[in-house]
């Protein structure tokens, strides 16, 4: 029965419930055992009660009443078999419409206020945890209706957690710590664990305000802090934080709900075994006023395959760690607001149907759909804690993906497993292809020694080497470690006097038999002059020399040597061979069933007729029949953009399916919201840089909630400039090849946008660029991808924002004007805001020199150009290979703070492993140099190097 002021008055005895479990000494999955109240033992008048739906088990236990104010009490027997931490997740029902309160004590330890909110009706269930330590042995787990307390509430359950990955880990509370400062220990604001929480954050106690954990570390390595604090300022604030007395960086703590509302942020520092202590300090720099509640100390293991928290998020849903039993680092909640979706990347080794586990607790229906098209609803049915549930669903070799949408549904959601999927590249992009360095295979052509030369073709080729085919007869063959029935050559061959560019032939064979000859062309190819370029040779300066080609070529298997060779009829005076890659292109794709094909609405394929008009009535009537649009096998002629919202545009795959621009035009614009581009190519016609002429592959305001999926994009002025208003935008398994300006631009206002599992080849400009220009890029991330060779400009640049991240890349030989990956304030953009996460990126053969300025740029630019860098930078796990300048470069004169390093290697640099050419300060830890040609470091502007442990070589 409820506690309804109709019920209060009501006299019933004391309760007292008694319960125990044996909790097991390591859990595998943080395992949890559930405490049914009903199922104790009850006195003094308590009942058991049915008459409000949602509890679990048989029943529940009210008594909480006004009436028994200082007396009702529940008493929990646990055994744990370990001393350890564990998570005590009370199941409750307020129906009051406020928060209540009950006491919640160990044995006979301190007494802890536990807030329990209220639901939404009395048929509504909740659960509130807390945190406490446990010895090995008996304990008395007690909520009690203390004087102090508010109670009425109704009882249904205790679920009790063992700590695991993902659980309450060595927890520390704030109020235990050593304060100092100002900072004291308060209780005015409800929610906390433990005993209370530690204030005195306030402006009166900027400068020395400090709370300072001691923590000890039982397995040496990355060590994930995890700060429980509440912000009720509605704006991001800042504190330092410390590790042994060495100032690490500022942190960044997002506004919470209101002071009642606790939530964390999570920081990664390296630590060795043994003692430490670990502070947050209100320092003069910082704009302090949080609270403190807690800090979790856990050793730092990255999501396990198919955990949900590592998807792509986006419309509401969001990383939950409030139920307790989940495994990795969280889980998947928001569920119940519409657009919420999960997307899980993975890979399997050959197409078909897999069986797709969910983990979830509560209960509902998702909505699925793999690789952007739909396969139906996943039904979790009712159940108590974490169960699972399969689905099957459509799969291909590769990379794939899977979504899961919310239908309006409450669930959590922990994993999504797929059966036989296979691992992802550590690094990098996974990519269809396996790809083959001409200079390593057989050759009758001669190899071209290696340079990095502007202006010289080595310095544009993949490894900085290529092989020259000049006379009739040379060759160059490569012998297939995978079956393969496609191939993609890139090369360069000469342009033509006036400019316009050749077309010539050259031969390809297969275990010495002629197969085709493939079609090279250097149209889109060489450019002169001064930025941006123009393609009159008599101004001189050429470069951008290399194009690619691509042909299906029938069925080979492995072992097969392809030999591409200068016939008598290949007609270019030479031909510089840079790589080949070779694959297993899939058959045709089908429509998905009940699509508008393009042709039913006029597009010709393969007869250069201009289909613009048919495209854009068929996606017309896509969008509003909600039905999805079909590109069948062929080239469709555009001659304008395509304007795309709120439709899903598929095509049979990216070698059947071409969209092919003209001249300058042509490409796909986003007007709006849920638009799945996916499975077809998109070939432009540019052929010089002309910002303002000509089309990107793809522009515009994508929305929210929208999916671009394996396409191919050449020859366009940029692949993606995902401008103001996208928010929530998955690029995956997109390859970007041979644009004039950048491969992909995330501009402006955009929030929530990850490119991932893409290969970006051959731009214009940067390979792929956050520019926060007018408005903040928010949020938005490169992730596991493969950037080589940008003609100009950098790898990766991150030009201002809030809160991005460049994690798990692979960028490869820069050529000039750029870095590997650079973070500043060049082009004068929105400040950098929040934390920019610099974390698990190689760069390979990268820094190069800029000629406009007579200066060198290393592999890791940190540039304060337009202002100063204030906010946190963090680099971790960097690997700098064969730098061709510095390993690191921090410039120009303006000041960088909040900077931190920590687990980068720097193995070979033509200068200095890391220089420095600004003001102010960064810390550096477990960082080393190795083979930089002029030293270690050079810092000769007195920048301050906050030197931690595990330091080498400067």
């Amino acid at each position: 029965m409820s506690p309804s002021p109709s019920h209060r008055g009501r006299v019933l005895a004391v309760a007292v419930l008694t319960f125990t479990a044996l909790l097991p000494t390591v859990p595998a999955h943080a395992a949890t055992t559930r405490l049914e109240a009903e199922k104790a033992t009850l006195s003094g008048g308590a009942a058991v009660e049915t008459d409000h739906p949602g509890y679990s088990g048989t029943g529940f236990v009210g008594g909480y009443t006004d009436s028994h104010r200082g007396t009702a009490r529940t008493t929990f027997a646990v055994t744990a078999a370990s001393a350890g931490s564990y998570t005590l997740a009370l199941g409750y029902a307020n129906g009051t419409g406020s928060p209540r309160t009950l006491t919640l004590t160990v044995d006979s330890g301190a007494a802890q206020q536990v807030s329990l909110p209220p639901t939404a009706t009395w048929d509504n269930w909740g659960s509130a945890s807390v945190a406490v330590t446990l010895g090995s042995g008996a304990h008395n787990v007690s909520y009690s209706f203390g004087s102090a307390d508010s109670g009425n509430v109704n009882l249904d359950r205790l679920d009790v957690t063992p700590s695991a990955t993902g659980q309450a880990g060595p927890l520390f509370e704030a109020e235990n710590a050593a304060l100092s400062g100002g900072a004291t220990v308060e209780t005015d604001h409800p929610g906390y664990s433990g005993t209370g929480f530690v204030g005195g954050y306030t402006d009166g106690n900027k400068g020395a305000a400090r709370t300072s954990f001691a923590v000890k570390v039982t397995t040496a390595g990355p060590q994930s802090l995890a700060l429980r604090y509440a912000n009720g300022t509605g704006a991001a604030m800042t504190l330092s934080l410390y590790v042994d007395n060495v100032r690490q960086r500022q942190l960044s703590l997002p506004a919470s709900a209101n002071w009642d509302t606790w939530t964390s942020t999570t920081e990664l520092v390296t630590l060795t075994a043994g003692d430490h202590t670990v502070a947050y300090a209100f320092d003069s720099t910082d704009s302090g006023n949080v609270n403190l509640d807690s800090l979790t100390v856990t050793p730092s293991v990255p999501a396990g395959p198919g955990e949900a928290e590592a998807a792509f998020l986006s419309g509401g849903a969001t990383v939950g760690t409030t139920t307790a039993g989940y495994s990795g680092p969280g889980y998947v909640t928001g569920f119940a607001a519409p657009g919420a979706r999960l997307v899980r990347t993975f890979a399997m080794a050959a197409a078909g149907t897999a069986t797709a586990t969910i983990r979830f607790a509560n209960s509902g229906t998702l909505a699925v759909s793999a690789n952007g098209r739909d396969a139906g609803t996943a039904t979790l049915p009712s159940g108590t804690g974490w169960r699972t549930a399969t689905v099957a669903v459509p799969v291909r070799a590769g990379v794939n993906t899977l979504q899961l949408a919310g239908t309006g549904s409450d669930v959590l959601v922990d994993s999504v497993v797929l059966a036989n999927e296979i691992a992802l590249a550590a690094r990098g992009a996974t990519t269809p292809y396996t790809e083959y360095e001409a200079e390593s295979g057989t050759t009758t052509g001669t190899v071209l020694a290696a340079g990095r030369t502007f202006h010289t073709v080595q310095a544009e080729s993949s490894g900085r080497r290529a092989v020259r085919l000049s006379t009739t007869g040379q060759s160059v063959s490569v012998t297939l470690t995978k079956p393969a029935n496609a191939v993609t050559v890139r090369f360069s061959i000469p342009d033509t006097a006036d400019g316009a560019g050749q077309t010539a032939p050259l031969a390809l064979y297969a275990n010495g038999t002629k197969v085709r000859d493939l079609t090279l062309t250097s149209n889109y190819s060489w450019v002169y002059g001064a930025y941006p370029y123009t393609n009159v040779p008599s101004q001189g300066s050429p470069h951008r020399f290399y194009d690619e080609t691509r042909a299906l070529i029938g069925d080979w298997p492995a072992g097969t040597v392809l030999k591409l060779q200068k016939d008598a009829s290949s007609t270019a005076a030479y031909y510089d061979i840079d790589l080949l890659d070779a694959e297993q292109a899939p058959a045709a794709g089908t429509a998905p069933t009940g699509a508008l094909s393009i042709t039913s609405y006029g597009a010709v394929p393969n007869n250069g007729s201009d289909a613009t008009s048919a495209i854009n009535t068929a996606i017309a009537a896509g969008a509003a029949q909600n039905k999805p649009v079909w590109i069948p096998a062929g080239t469709f002629r555009i001659t304008a953009k395509i304007n795309v919202a709120g439709v899903k545009v598929y095509g049979a795959g990216p070698w059947y399916s071409v969209i092919q621009g003209t001249g300058p035009r042509g490409g796909f614009f986003g007007t709006g919201s849920n638009v799945t581009l996916a499975d077809f190519a998109i070939f432009g016609d540019v052929r010089v840089r002309d910002d303002n002429g000509s089309d990107g592959a793809l522009d515009g305001n994508f929305g929210a909630d929208s999916l671009i999926q394996n396409l191919w994009i050449e020859h366009t002025k940029v692949g993606l400039w995902a401008d103001s208003g996208t928010n929530g935008l998955y690029v995956v398994g997109t390859r970007i090849r041979d644009t004039f300006a950048d491969g992909v631009n995330i501009h402006a206002n955009v929030a929530d946008v990850q490119v991932d599992q893409s290969m970006v080849r051959n731009t214009g400009d940067d390979g792929l660029a956050m520019f926060s220009e007018g408005s903040a890029v928010t949020g938005c991330a490169y992730t596991f991808n493969t950037v080589q060779s940008p003609a100009l400009a950098n790898g990766i640049g991150i030009f201002g924002g809030a809160g991005n991240r460049v994690e798990d890349n692979v960028v490869a030989d820069i050529v000039t004007a750029g870095s590997g990956i650079t973070v500043g304030t060049r082009f004068n953009p929105v400040p950098l805001s929040g934390t920019t996460s610099i974390r698990r990126n190689t760069l390979l053969r990268t820094g190069s020199f800029e000629d406009n300025w007579n200066s060198a740029i290393g592999a890791l630019w940190i540039y304060a150009d337009s202002a100063p860098i204030t906010a946190p930078i963090v680099v971790e796990d960097l690997t700098v290979s064969d730098s061709t300048y510095q390993g690191v470069l921090l410039s120009f004169q303006k000041s960088i703070t909040q900077l931190s390093f920590d687990r980068v290697n720097i193995a070979g640099a033509g200068t200095y492993g890391i220089e420095t050419n600004a003001t102010g300060s960064a810390s550096i830890a477990h960082t080393t140099v190795t083979g930089a040609a002029a030293g270690g470091l050079l810092n000769d502007g007195g920048y301050t190097l906050v030197r931690g442990a595990g330091n080498s070589g400067f």
